[in-house]
Order: C-alpha cells, then structure tokens, then sequence
C-alpha cells in the first residue's frame, strides 16, 4: 500500500518512500512516499479552484455533500477497521475513531441544516437598531473566507481528527488541504482516497500531503487561511509562533493534550454506586486506545480517606485487562500506536516515578511491537509536586492524587492550568454545583455524573460533536466542533450597517422595517419556489370585544385576573382589564390564514414571541404576514410531498399602526420540483 499525496488534482507518486510499521507486529504495513510537493501552488489551488465551486452553493447544500460523503464512507468502514488494528486499536478502540468521525460528519450536517441559513453565508442573530426612527439597523452575517483551511492532525484518531475538521470546513465553503502524522496515516489516506474517489465533493476542496513535516507550507498562508491543529502542545506552541502566521495573523486553533482530571466527591463511599462508576470510568479512559487520547484521565482526584479504597479497586478492574493482539476477541487493551511512542512513555514515566510511587503495574513489558501495561502511581503532597500537573505520559497510566476539601480538590484540578475535559463523579448536587463552578474556568468541558444518568452517559473522554472541544491555557485555548458553532469558526463575521430595505437585498432575509411588496394572491396558495422574501399579505381589522375575553378564557380555563376582575386590573401594570396575549395569537391568526386547501401543509412552530402592548376590548388589530426567509428541506421517503419551511414574519398592531404583538411562525409548504438531495437517507 503506498501512501502518497493528492495536490491539484494529482496523486503524486514519486517521491522517497518510508515504511509505516505496524504497532502489533513491527512489520512494513504500507510504505508513505514523500515527494517533493509545491505548497504554494497547493494554497492557490485551493483557494483559486476549490473555494470558488464551494461558495457558489448554500450552506445547505455544502451540508448536504457532508451527509452524502458520511453514508458513502460508511459503507466502507470494514476496510478501514481491518487497517485500524495496526495502530494498536481493537474494535471498539476503532469504532471511535471511524464511526465516532462519520457520526460527526452526520451530526454537523444535520445542525448546520437546522440551525444555519440556506444561502452561501449565513444570516446571524436579530436585527439592531441602531436608530431612533429604525431606519438604520445592524445585522450580523458569516460568510465564507476567501482561504484554504489547513489541518494538522495527531496520530492517535488518524480517521476521526481528519473528519471532524473536514466537515464544518466544507461545509463553511473553505477548501481544505489534510497533512496527518505519518503514523497511523495509512488509515487516514485510505478513508481520504475514498473521499476522493465518491467524487462528491468538487474539485480542488480537498487534498492530502503525506509527509514528515509540511515543507514550507505556513509560509504560503494569508490572512483569509486557517490552521487546524491537534496534537502536543511543545509542537502547536512552535508551529503557532510561525513567523508567517504572526505576520499575516493567521487563524490558528489549537487542541492539544492536557492532563485531564476526574473527582469522586467527598460523598461518596465504597458502597455506592457512584464509586464503582468513577472506578469503571478511570479504567476505561487509561485502557480505551491505550491511554492515547488527549481527552484521558491522567490525574484521578479522590478524598483523603478514599485513597487506599480507590486505589484497590482500580488495581481489582485492571487485572481483568487483557493486553495482546487487537484483532483477538480477548484483548482489551493493545500496543501503542509505535515503539517511538512507547519509549516516549516510558521516557515521561521515569520523570513522574521520581516524585510519586507506583500503586499498580503487572510489568508485562515484553513482546513484539509497543506493548505496555497499565501503570497507577500514588502522590501524597500533590499540591507541593508539580511535575504530576506539568508532565504527560500519553499511555495506559493515571495518576492518584488525595484532597482534603473540596477547595483544594478545585486547587488541584486547576493546577494543571488548563485541560481539555474534567469529570466529578458525585450523589450530592450541591458538592457538583460547588466544583463545577470551581474548576470550570480552567476547563473546555466539564462532566458530572451520578447513578441517574451514568447509563446514557457518553463518557469522560468523548467529545461530541454536538458540544464545544477544546480548553483553555495547557490544552491550547481553542475551540472546535460545538455542532453550528464548528461551522462559524471558519467563516468570517461582519456586521452590516445600513437600510433595513438595502440589508435585506444583501442578505436575502427580510430585515424588521424593510419595504415589502403585498401579494397578488394569498402567500398559502403559493408554491415554495414561488414565495419571495420580502412578499406580505397585510390583512382585515378585527375589534377585539368583552365576549372574546369571555370565550377564550372558557375555552382554554385561563381566568388571570387581569383578563377578568375589573377592580383587580386596576392595580395591574395596564391599570385595566385586557385581552390574553395568546387570544391576540390567535385571532391574529385567524386574520391571516387562508382556509382553502392549498401548498401549505402545517404549522410548524413558532420563535421570538413578544407580546409589546396591552389590548383592550373595543380595540382594533390586523396582522401583517411577511415571507422573512427560507429553507429547503430534504424529502425523506416516507414524505408525501418534496417541502420546503418558510418562515413568516408576523406583526400585529392596534388600531393607531402600534405593534401589540411580534413573533415568527414557520410552516411547512409544499414545492413544485424535486431536487437531488430528495429521497437520500
């Protein structure tokens, strides 16, 4: 298998070859062939070719190249495992790598379809005003950098770091250009090459660079460029301070290993079902990959009176593991991803064995590849020793250290001074808001858990894709994934200033206050495509009279005084009986529906309401309906009808033209034609 780099459109398969060795075995398992690449002519290829196809679609349909790429890989996942064992991984080491980066493809499609606009750029947050009159407003919008987004990914999860960046890159409509570690990369390259082999993605948005280093590709990079990078923080601190990347003020976001800590609470004893859990939790995230993940627990807090106890379970559960080949049914743990790593840690754990003393270690060293066994050491005075908050051993190995209180238990896990994740495994709720809100200024994401939802939970060491992933100070100070939000990190922000009517000709979202142009016929008896935004239907007036309080307080039980006790209303804030603000709702609604069958399907929901004045009986309300924006939506098989979401602007006023209510509705609206992305799933 060789493993080569894909530029400009090329496989480039020329160049010196370097074996890629097996962790089990120590045998050749590809060979990656380094050759003399032009990165300069890579950047502009990127940016000259990919980035342009990228920015002629809508977010959506960027969203939806991700989801169709995520089913294609998928069903090639079983080449990928068999590769996956080579790196140490046994199945379920691999499944979060592999699945865990295809599930997170998904589920940033799936958000970003939900949560962002459907256009190139994606319309942020409310309109401000910015004037007294609202004739000058504010509107905040991402859109796409005109750069190319460089990953620099580490060896340990060669498929999920690759992955979880790719998505909300293209998605973002920013080319990107993967560099892996050599490690491991021939699991990264054979996913890649089948990316590029599903032809979904357009051409020049993605490349791959198989190499030790990556030659002088920082220096090529612009203002409009981003860096991705996971892995040491000695490595991403130097690769951060580039001269190029200083000078250009290159967007650089660093993930790096931390030492991540998990706390069993002071309430907690033996007998509980809190302490088996935190115990299961350290095993699993010292065993799971070996220990080599940026997310694992390396200091393992527990109460002074605990430590012996703690101690003895761990010891108990760690001598069921079963270290050995991967690909055997009986191994729970393998080797390390390579003997460099291996001798990388036993390097770190003669530094930590000089200032604590070993609680655990079978010594089952020996054998083919870079086997290592579990190792729990034990510090007394952890807050007078800071190489056990300074120094990682990225392996099978955690660290015990005892607190006295619950302030020094925050001391202690701060001490490291940034990770990526921590963990508190505690019954009392007001010992996990003390804690939490103790550590979490140090901390990117936090966990609690207890027996109530310790069976769904998804684990110390898993960052979702749905969540934020990054930490402060050691672990990098950066931020990644968080569902949309991993999308928006690589658009550019603007904030748009002018005429309601002129920003929603830029946006294409109707913008509170802009011109509209009533319809011809009723917007319910149009089609999707035919809708246009900024299009209104402004209705009849209603007089909202004492039998309609009296009805709608009938009909739906609320009798608040302030609808019907007259002398109780006068001492309310409107001084007078009024009308309910979801009886306004609703005959505003009443005002503006058309009742003939036609295109639209349901009422789908409804955002931001605001009830802004009182209405009385005797006054008079009329609605004004106004397409704000739209949505396609991806018709499933089980769908009726191709539909699409319009989201309707409502505004309800009395009758001296002031606003008494304000809110958005949405529905589901038939479309005419079917689109590609339709009957996918």
């Amino acid at each position: 298998m060789k493993v080569t780099s894909y530029v400009q459109g090329n496989w480039a398969e020329e160049g010196t070859e370097k074996d890629l060795i097996s962790a089990v075995n120590g045998t050749p398992v590809a060979q990656m062939v380094e050759a003399d690449l032009d990165y300069k002519g890579a950047c502009e290829y990127a940016r000259q070719v990919g980035g342009p196809k990228l920015r002629e679609m809508s977010i959506h349909e960027r969203a939806f190249k991700i989801k169709f790429l995520a089913k294609y890989l998928l069903e090639r996942k079983e080449k990928y495992y068999e590769l996956s064992t080579h790196t140490g991984a046994t199945r379920q080491d691999s499944w979060i790598d592999i699945e865990g980066g295809i599930e997170s493809m998904f589920t940033l499609s799936s958000k970003a379809r939900i949560e962002l606009s459907d256009a190139p750029y994606h319309v942020e947050g409310g309109v401000e005003r910015l004037s007294k009159k609202g004739t000058f407003v504010g509107q905040h919008i991402c859109v796409p950098r005109h750069g190319v987004g460089v990953q620099i990914n580490a060896f340990n999860f060669p498929v999920w770091g690759m992955l979880e960046k790719l998505a909300p890159m293209i998605i973002a409509g920013l080319p990107a250009i993967i560099k892996p570690a050599p490690t491991g990369s021939y699991l990264a390259h054979a996913v890649f090459k089948n990316i590029i082999e599903s032809k979904l993605l357009p051409e020049g948005a993605v490349q791959y660079i198989a190499a030790d280093k990556p030659g002088d590709l920082l220096d090529h990079l612009t203002s409009q460029d981003s860096v991705a990078f996971t892995g040491s923080a000695e490595t991403g601190q130097k690769l951060k301070s580039h001269p190029n990347i200083i000078t250009n003020n290159v967007r650089f976001n660093l993930e790096a290993d931390s030492l991540n800590a998990s706390i069993l609470g002071p309430d907690v004893t033996p007998e509980m079902k809190e302490f088996d859990l935190f115990v299961k939790e350290v095993v699993n995230e010292m065993t799971v990959k070996a220990g080599q993940k940026c997310t694992a627990i390396r200091r393992t807090i527990v109460p002074q009176e605990r430590a012996k106890e703690v101690i003895k379970a761990l010891k108990n559960r760690l001598k069921s593991i079963t270290i050995g080949d991967p690909t055997q049914k009986e191994t729970s743990m393998g080797p390390l991803a390579s003997v460099e790593q291996a001798d990388r840690f036993a390097s770190s754990m003669q530094d930590l064995t000089e200032v604590t003393e070993s609680a655990y270690s079978d010594g089952k060293e020996n054998g083919e590849g870079a086997f290592v066994s579990p190792k729990v050491l034990l510090c007394h005075k952890p807050l007078e020793i800071d190489p056990i908050h300074k120094v990682e051993a990225f392996g099978p190995m955690t660290t015990v250290m005892p607190y006295q209180s619950i302030e020094e238990a925050i001391k202690l896990t701060n001490k490291a001074d940034g990770s990526l994740v921590g963990s508190l495994f505690t019954a009392d709720d007001q010992v996990a808001k003390d804690i939490t809100l103790g550590c979490a200024p140090y901390h990117g994401r936090f966990m609690v858990v207890n027996r109530h939802c310790a069976d769904e939970s998804t684990g110390h060491g898993s960052p979702m894709p749905h969540m934020v992933h990054g930490g402060p100070g050691h672990a990098g100070g950066g931020e990644e994934l968080g569902g949309a939000r991993a999308v928006l990190h690589y658009m550019q922000r603007v904030a748009l200033q002018g005429s309601p009517t002129t920003l929603t000709e830029i946006t294409g979202q109707y913008i509170k206050g802009g011109e509209t142009e009533e319809a011809e016929k009723h917007p319910f008896q149009k089609y999707f495509e035919d809708l246009e935004v900024g299009e209104a239907l402004t209705t009849h007036r209603r007089t909202v009279t004492e039998a309609d309080i009296s009805n709608f307080g009938a009909i739906s039980g609320d009798h608040f005084y302030a609808h019907f006790d007259e002398i109780a209303a006068k001492d309310s804030l409107f001084g007078k009986r009024v009308a309910h603000g979801y009886f306004v709702l609703s005959a505003a609604a009443g005002l503006f529906v058309d009742p003939a069958p036609g295109p639209v399907l349901l009422n789908y929901g409804l955002d931001n309401l605001r009830f802004v004045a009182p209405v009385t009986p005797g006054e008079t309300i009329r609605a004004k309906l106004i397409v704000k924006s739209k949505k396609v939506r991806q018709k499933k098989e089980k769908d009726k009808y191709p539909f699409g979401i319009i989201y309707w602007d409502v505004e309800v006023t009395n009758q001296d033209d002031e606003l008494v209510a304000d809110y958005t509705i949405l529905t589901l609206i038939k479309r005419r034609e079917r689109l590609d992305i339709d009957n996918e799933d």
